[in-house]
């Protein structure tokens, strides 16, 4: 994954003015971090961040999972943007990898032996096999063809359905926010990731087919509130590539907000050729075109749900 910043968006994702930073330009935690042509690398971001004490707030983990039952929502792509723009904000980002298909994994660029299936089923240390990125605040647990039978090898184990949450537990107090992007599906391995999650966030698209995933998905929530006595936090149903030119787009949030007026994010992810052509290239959106549109939505989405804090959709949480 290669990413470049110019100085000026540095500067502006600091909060802070190209003159504050030439002051430390000659400070020898910067030294060899520079190619020589004035283009800066992420780790220029978290050196800079560090050295001007820009540190955001830290806050008690939440753990929030991207999941919807039907494909092709734009999930990942989704969810890699957001888990990458919290780490350059210099939030400590876990970005958990569910799908066998590994494409958050490949979204960022890399390839990781070891997986979740390790961890769940072999007892490895989720520490153990996860991995650096580009940005030392964002680390992964890597994905690949392997995980494809884990919801078999879970079937006969004991504690099968809390594994994850105990697995993220060993890690959770190292990072502000963990990041799972779940497949299309249902099974044990998504039965352990709404365990462990607080917050639920549903990408789904703007048309009368997302109506059947989500009813599965809402039905599936509360059999494990009530079989397993756990109640996610907050949930957002988030309306993506969301195009307000057509009729149908239009009349389909109509329906959403209708329907789950508690869940419906006020944040629309716009549709934009700006998410394809960064996905093209491996590089978040925030990073590949951090004017566009897209991920102007996507600082929006981490707005409103951290503005909610600590909330049930708006309502206290015990």
């Amino acid at each position: 994954m290669q990413i470049r910043y110019e100085k000026r968006q540095i500067a502006q994702i600091l909060g802070l003015s190209e003159r504050q930073l030439n002051e430390v330009d000659g400070l020898p935690a910067l030294r060899g971090l520079d190619d020589g042509t004035g283009v800066f690398g992420p780790r220029h971001l978290s050196t800079y961040r560090q050295l001007l004490d820009c540190q955001p707030e830290r806050r008690p983990t939440r753990r929030q999972l991207f999941l919807n039952f039907k494909g092709g929502t734009g999930k990942t792509t989704l969810s890699v943007a957001y888990a990458y723009r919290l780490a350059e904000l210099g939030h400590r980002v876990l970005l958990v990898d569910l799908d066998s298909q590994g494409h958050a994994t490949r979204h960022l660029g890399l390839e990781g032996e070891r997986t979740l299936y390790d961890v769940l089923v072999n007892k490895a240390s989720i520490a153990d096999i996860t991995m650096g990125t580009v940005l030392p605040e964002f680390d992964l647990v890597p994905s690949n063809l392997g995980m494809s039978t884990i919801d078999l090898a879970l079937m006969p184990l004991a504690g099968r359905e809390y594994r994850l949450r105990k697995a993220l537990d060993e890690v959770a107090e190292r990072y502000d926010f963990i990041v799972m992007d779940a497949p299309p599906s249902f099974g044990l391995l998504n039965l352990n990731a709404l365990i462990a999650a607080d917050d639920l966030v549903v990408p789904v698209l703007p048309d009368f087919l997302s109506f059947h995933g989500l009813k599965l998905l809402f039905e599936t929530v509360a059999g494990i509130e009530e079989d397993l006595g756990h109640t996610l936090q907050r949930i957002f149903v988030v309306l993506n590539q969301y195009n307000p030119t057509t009729k149908i787009a239009r009349e389909a949030r109509e329906a959403l907000q209708a329907h789950y007026p508690e869940f419906f994010a006020q944040t629309i992810i716009r549709q934009s050729t700006q998410f394809a052509q960064a996905s093209s290239e491996g590089v978040p959106i925030t990073a590949h075109s951090p004017s566009s549109k897209g991920a102007k939505d996507v600082d929006a989405l981490i707005h409103e749900l951290m503005a909610v804090g600590a909330t049930t959709n708006g309502k206290e949480h015990a």
